[in-house]
């Protein structure tokens, strides 16, 4: 190649840089052609079905890198292709890759293809290696994978199911709970489980069905746990030679059987069932692996032999014991103790009380064990440790139990209880434990009178605790009354001390009672002192009075103050306090508390009874006994029952007041409840009903109070109306006119000419609107007559004769006035509206008379004044006026033509008009009467009638007393 110039300037030339891409290229092409792509071959599979991995190996020439592709052989799926970097084997050159399913490797076959690559240039494809599956047609049997695997919590598991020949898939259950399934083959079906709990110790159940209800002969098994993660690792030693190292498990793994951790301690395999493994010689350094098929953890020690002592429990525990004190002895296992200097802890349990000691020397054996009491049962046990470079203490011993010896008693405390009648009671408590130093087989009580010289021993059961003494079989009340009491407690090893108590004669207390409340330490009780010596309070429940078991506690010389506690204090009882001063010479009362621990409502009611004075009501109620108060009183209420209501009346503070009146009462029957309270509250009550009788000359003042009132009433009523007589008759009774008639009629009787001159005529005063339905007067045109007495026949009527009027009685009934026609809008009281106000100037008789025309069946109905064939008279004269029928009147006749009477114009002469009868048609046919009369005209301010009624009707006439009475006494005005 001929050599390239270069003429130097500020930059290159064109021509120069296209020169140097072309020498680029051409370098490229040459190393190109170095490299040969050849086919991978002799390509082999090889799977791990454990790991679900399967490893690739083949020969490839030079290339460094190759395209991998691996397919599901059935369905020819791809499942992986991608571009891998193999690693190669430098003793054979074959490359080699691992690839890790996803799916158990014996779900299905495998096909696997590799071709060389280099950038961009790449072989042929190798020919297809296949790696069968459980699927094969050749395998005709069901199964499902991966089997009993071990997966960690949280992990993703895809298990396979792979159906028998002519058999159908149905699903695939997770303990229970169906998946999704993928179809991989033919016969093969995937499902995965995702974030997987950790299992039962038996693993999760993974079934396939090919129908419902029918499971695979062969399913498989997961376990899914933790790897191990051991903690705390120590190691120690017991007998100065060998380790003894210990760790903690931590957390669950939840694999057990052959799937469980495993241990190494320094490449020493330990035990499985306990955390502990031991080492025959002190190393220093020691190294624990756990292992489990999820993986492993290691943890790492170390120490000195000096600084881990842990010395072995004490053996063979022996003890000597005495009344007050005990030694306990034991033995070491190893010999290497005797120079090791010990401290060690004595555990002493007495009666369930437990108490440590500590003892301390080198290889100590034995100890002794002061402050135990006489004739208790004891329990000892023994640890030690290291008293160098204490490390931790060792193991306890077995327990050793053993009795101290007894001893004499304690003395007693003796206190004494003074009856009112000279009688007493000496009183002692009974010795604890560890007061009576063995069994108390008796007690001795001696009585002795020191004026008299008198003395009385007797011997008591170990089951007394009280002697009775009376005062006046030993001593006299002449001679100070003074009798000292001794008692003595006995046992197996002796007698006890003396106390004594000192009894007395004496009076009733007549000390004033203070009042105390309990608090969380008991009753408070404070005095002051004036003398040297010590004291006793004592206590005994206050409802008590005669022999009564008491209770006391001894306070030193000096004291001003106690706090009294007791078991046996009960809630609502109320407890009597005393204190005496110098008990064991002369005991002497200086005060006296009473007070309940907690107060209760009154246990009973008050008796309550109730009287009645008068107006008032005095409710008396007695006093709760103390025994049922429960509490201190406070107060009664007063309340008085209304139905099922308390209504309070009174709250009474005063203990001593225990009545009530309640005044200002009327009549009746009360109730009332009265209840006594504490500060708890009230009791139930008690309740009485009193009746309020009326108070009886209250009662008949009243009723003559009343009675005068009314007489008193009676006759200024009967006054005023007396006085006022004129106006009453003006305004209730006025009088009626009589009827005066112009001409003498003295004459003989007969027929009446009623024939109005023109000038004596009835005038209307007023007219009011014309209504044919009621009672009026009636304009009817007079008949002329000659003077021979016919009649002119049909003559037309002289119009200035002024027309006669028919005259209707108004209805005078002493009953209501009631409408005659129901559908009429006139009212009853119409009638008095449409009256007319009517002079009489004279009655003449006339040529015609009034007449009337009756139907014979009692029907008005079709019956009007034929002009043709008038009806006359037989006889001349006045007619009265006749009140139509009550049939008449209910059709409502509007013809103002009269009809004819056959009886009265067969008859002649004057006939007074006659008595108003009822309106009911049955009662004019009992009266045998064709129709009933109307009666007299009335006056317009009066109801009675114009003309007196007939001698014949005097008997129907009838009034009311009152009446009677009331017309009688206006009557007396008139002149």
């Amino acid at each position: 190649m001929s050599p390239v110039n270069v003429i130097p300037g500020p930059r290159p030339s064109c021509s120069l840089v296209w020169i140097l891409w072309v020498l680029q290229g051409l370098l490229s092409m040459q190393a190109h052609a170095k490299i040969v792509l050849t086919v991978p071959d002799q390509v082999t599979l090889s799977g791990n079905t454990k790991a679900q991995q399967l490893s690739i190996s083949w020969n490839g020439g030079a290339a460094t890198t190759f395209d991998l592709i691996i397919l599901r052989t059935e369905f020819n799926e791809t499942v992986f292709y991608d571009t891998v970097s193999p690693t190669v084997n430098q003793v054979n050159g074959r490359h080699q890759w691992n690839w890790t399913s996803a799916e158990p490797l014996e779900c299905t076959s495998l096909s696997v293809q590799i071709r060389s690559r280099y950038e961009q240039t790449t072989s042929e494809w190798s020919k297809t290696q296949i790696h069968e599956g459980k699927d094969i047609p050749g395998t005709k049997s069901n199964g499902m994978y991966p089997i009993d695997k071990v997966v960690p919590v949280g992990a993703n598991t895809t298990f396979c199911c792979i159906v028998a020949e002519r058999k159908a898939f149905q699903s695939m259950h997770y303990d229970n709970t169906p998946m999704n399934v993928t179809r991989l083959s033919r016969r093969t079906y995937a499902a995965t489980a995702f974030n997987q709990r950790p299992s039962r110790p038996s693993g999760t159940n993974i079934p396939c069905y090919t129908s419902p209800l029918e499971p695979l002969n062969s399913g498989t098994v997961v376990f899914v746990g933790y790897a191990p993660l051991p903690s705390d690792l120590v190691c120690e030693t017991y007998d100065l030679t060998s380790a003894v190292c210990k760790w903690k498990e931590g957390r669950d793994t939840h694999l057990t059987g052959k799937r469980r951790t495993r241990y190494w301690l320094n490449s020493r395999s330990c035990p499985q069932d306990k955390q502990e493994c031991e080492l025959p010689q002190w190393e220093g350094n020691w190294t624990l692996v756990a292992v489990n098929p999820l993986g492993q953890h290691s943890l790492t020690d170390s120490a000195e032999l000096t600084h881990r002592v842990c010395p072995v429990a004490p053996s063979k525990l022996s003890s000597v014991v005495q009344a007050w004190n005990a030694t306990v002895a034991w033995e070491w296992k190893h010999q290497s103790y005797s120079s090791l200097a010990l401290v060690c802890q004595v555990e002493l349990s007495t009666e369930g009380n437990k108490t440590k000691r500590i003892y301390s020397g080198v290889g100590l054996r034995s100890v002794i064990i002061p402050g135990l009491y006489p004739d208790e049962q004891h329990i000892v046990r023994v640890r030690c440790g290291s008293q160098r470079n204490f490390w931790k203490w060792g193991i306890w011993s077995d327990p050793i139990a053993f009795r101290t010896n007894a001893d004499v008693p304690d003395a007693l405390d003796v206190w004494m209880w003074m009856n009112g009648d000279n009688t007493a009671q000496v009183v002692w408590k009974p010795l604890t434990p560890r007061q009576s130093h063995g069994q108390i087989t008796n007690y001795e009580v001696t009585l002795w009178s020191p004026e008299e010289n008198r003395q009385h021993t007797e011997i008591l059961p170990p089951t007394t605790r009280t002697v009775s003494v009376n005062l006046t079989q030993i001593t006299s009340s002449t001679g100070g009354g003074k009798v000292i009491a001794t008692v003595l407690a006995k046992n197996a090893k002796g007698v006890s001390q003396p106390a004594s108590v000192t009894l007395h004669f004496t009076d009733a207390d007549s000390l004033p009672v203070s009042r105390t409340d309990y608090t969380d330490r008991g009753f408070p009780l404070s005095w002051q002192s004036n003398t040297s010596c010590s004291f006793v309070v004592e206590w005994h429940n206050a409802a008590c009075f005669h022999d009564c078991p008491v209770e006391w506690i001894r306070v030193a010389a000096g004291s001003t103050n106690a706090s009294v506690e007791s078991a046996n204090f009960e809630a609502g009882q109320r407890y009597s306090f005393s204190l005496y001063s110098c008990p064991s010479d002369f005991p002497e009362l200086l005060q006296r508390w009473q007070g309940y621990s907690q107060e209760l409502v009154p246990f009973s009611s008050v008796p309550l009874s109730g009287t009645s004075q008068q107006s008032d009501i005095v409710l008396t109620w007695g006093e709760i006994p103390t025994v049922n108060q429960r509490g201190f009183l406070l107060g009664y209420n007063v309340y008085i029952s209304n139905g099922f209501q308390l209504t309070s009346l009174a709250n009474l503070t005063d203990l001593e007041t225990r009545n009530y009146t309640v005044k200002g009462l009327s009549r009746g029957t009360y109730k009332f409840t009265v209840k006594a309270y504490t500060s708890a509250g009230e009791d139930t009550g008690a309740t009485v009903s009193v009746t309020l009788a009326p108070y009886t000359d209250w009662l008949i003042l009243e009723m003559l109070g009343s009675l005068g009132i009314v007489f008193l009433l009676l006759v200024g009523v009967t006054f005023i109306c007396y006085k006022k007589r004129k106006w009453v008759k003006k305004a209730f009774y006025p009088d009626i006119p009589e009827p005066k008639l112009p001409g003498d009629w003295s004459r003989t009787q007969g027929t009446l000419d009623v024939k109005p001159s023109p000038h004596n005529m009835v005038h209307i005063v007023e007219k009011p609107d014309w209504d044919s339905s009621k009672e009026a007067l009636v304009a009817i045109p007079e008949e002329d007559e000659d003077h021979d007495g016919q009649d002119m026949g049909d003559e037309p009527v002289d119009t200035d004769e002024p027309t006669s009027l028919r005259y209707y009685n108004q209805v005078v009934d002493e009953r209501p006035i009631r409408p005659r026609f129901p559908d009429s809008t006139s009212s009853a009281s119409s009638l008095d509206s449409a009256q007319t106000d009517v002079t009489y100037t004279g009655i003449q008789t006339s040529g015609s008379s009034l007449v009337f025309q009756l139907d014979q069946q009692g029907s008005c109905e079709g019956h009007q004044v034929q002009d043709d064939h008038p009806i006359r008279s037989g006889g001349r004269g006045y007619w009265p006026q006749m009140q139509q029928s009550a049939a008449c009147n209910e059709v409502g006749l509007a013809s103002p033509e009269p009809l004819l009477e056959p009886q009265a114009a067969i008859s002649g002469g004057y006939k007074p008009q006659i008595s108003w009868h009822l309106d009911s048609p049955g009662e004019a046919e009992e009266r045998g009467s064709l129709a009933p009369s109307l009666g007299s005209p009335t006056s317009v301010a009066s109801t009675q009638f114009l003309l007196p009624e007939g001698e014949e009707h005097d008997e129907e006439k009838r009034q009311s007393s009152a009446t009677t009475w009331f017309t009688n006494l206006l009557s007396s005005t008139k002149p």
